[in-house]
């Protein structure tokens, strides 16, 4: 196929047909009628607003999110910001339920949208935000007059990176938001140009639209804010879905295919399959499995990585040799999974001390470990006192029996660690597959 009967079909799968706009458009005006006559009756003024790709005509066919703001004076103080905000919120939505980011705002269904209720201040300036939802309609602003004449690109952008996995600004991806693949194709001035930008990029990048001027940003993707200088739209964006997405461009741009519009579906790993694959590699895997904590995704997976990586670099200093690791978790149990090239070390490990020759230092080491339980002191072939002593831990599950605690974790994942644990070694981790197997086929075929 060549690249332009790709994108051809592609649009044609993305941009939404007349009577879904249609429905869409009667929807948000029913939605902002409810909005209008709530505020109406509370004592203080505001105003709504449709944000987000639907406001931008960006959403994809069959997207069902609906964000509609309500807007009040800087001067309101938080407390009456939140609660006239759910007013309205439950206004809006009267079988809606309450969900807290930076403060509460109410989720609900309307006809068959997902609709978000979220109330913010009109700050003049975008500096001058006081939570971060205050943000959102200046991009929306900043974004009306310009992006209509590359909508549809913008729409294949995004299926492209839905596809291929990097598309998400919530920290479970850590990938491209909405808004940041809107500045990229309009910066580039459509989809091709900008698959062809990306198969390009040598991080770190950077890209200033308005040239504000330089600003220190230590991330491997840089897109400063049109609308607020002081920010990165791709700091989200983690060094391995920025490389993901170079990968996939050139492999679009060389050999033009459906198939990167198409996310992969793994099938799942047999608790059998995965005791084969571990077998066939000969590495020493282990495990912690735990309730998962009643928390966000985005509080969750901060402390999952916290966590996996506070466990990894314990084995990694003991001498276990991590290779990979990853976290898997749904809404009821998680588990922080570490694949060790050591299985076993020995008894005892060696611990060197200074030169003989240093003799305040020498000295002080020697009278430390002389009347020990150690092997030594004895002097080695370098001239420098060393002792043998009983090493804590010969595997990596005896490791993370005796330290787990000690290490680096995430607080509600320590929590839950305290309430209920169990470490898997071995052959054993097989048994995550009766929950995990898609995650596992992943990891044990890793793709681009």
């Amino acid at each position: 196929m060549s690249f332009e009967s790709v994108v051809g079909e592609i649009r044609d799968r993305v941009v939404p047909e007349t009577s879904e706009v249609e429905s869409l458009e009667s929807a948000v005006e029913a939605l902002t009628g409810r909005a209008e006559a709530a505020i109406a009756d509370l004592p203080v003024s505001a105003e709504t607003e449709l944000v987000g790709s639907t406001a931008r005509g960006t959403w994809l066919a069959g997207d069902r999110d609906i964000d509609l703001f309500v807007q009040f004076p800087p001067s309101l103080e938080r407390d009456e910001l939140e609660r006239y905000g759910l007013e309205v919120g439950h206004a809006v939505l009267p079988a809606g339920h309450e969900e807290f980011a930076e403060h509460p705002y109410v989720k609900g269904q309307y006809r068959e949208f997902d609709v978000d209720c979220v109330p913010c201040y009109a700050v003049e300036d975008a500096s001058e935000i006081r939570s971060a939802v205050d943000r959102t309609p200046f991009h929306t602003a900043y974004l009306s007059d310009r992006i209509g004449p590359v909508a549809d690109d913008v729409r294949v952008a995004k299926a492209f990176l839905s596809g291929i996995g990097t598309y998400g600004s919530d920290l479970r991806t850590k990938g491209f938001s909405g808004f940041l693949t809107e500045l990229l194709v309009l910066e580039y001035g459509g989809f091709e140009a900008f698959v062809g930008a990306v198969a390009d990029w040598s991080p770190p990048i950077r890209l200033d639209l308005e040239s504000h001027g330089d600003r220190s940003f230590d991330d491997p993707l840089v897109v400063v804010d049109p609308t607020d200088p002081g920010r990165n739209v791709a700091a989200v964006c983690s060094p391995r879905n920025v490389a993901r997405t170079i990968h996939h461009a050139r492999a679009l741009e060389a050999d033009p295919s459906m198939e990167p519009f198409e996310p992969r579906k793994r099938e799942p790993l047999s608790t059998v399959e995965v005791r084969a694959a571990i077998d066939e590699r000969g590495t020493a895997p282990v495990a912690v499995r735990f309730p998962t904590p009643d928390i966000v995704d985005d509080q969750l997976y901060p402390q999952l990585e916290k966590s996996l990586g506070g466990v990894e670099g314990t084995l990694d200093r003991a001498g276990f040799a991590p290779m990979r690791s990853a976290r898997f978790a749904d809404t009821e149990e998680s588990a922080l999974f570490v694949e060790c090239a050591v299985g076993r070390l020995p008894a005892v490990v060696r611990h060197g001390g200074p030169p003989v020759g240093v003799r305040e230092h020498a000295e002080g080491f020697y009278e430390s470990y002389r009347d020990d339980e150690v092997v030594g002191p004895y002097v080695d072939r370098e001239g420098r006192y060393a002792v043998e002593r009983a090493r804590e831990a010969q595997t990596p599950a005896e490791l993370l029996e005796a330290t787990l605690f000690d290490v680096s974790l995430g607080p509600h994942v320590e929590s839950a660690l305290e309430a209920d644990r169990e470490v898997l070694a071995g052959e054993a981790v097989a048994t995550l597959a009766e929950r995990f197997g898609s995650e596992l086929a992943a990891y044990f075929d890793p793709k681009p």
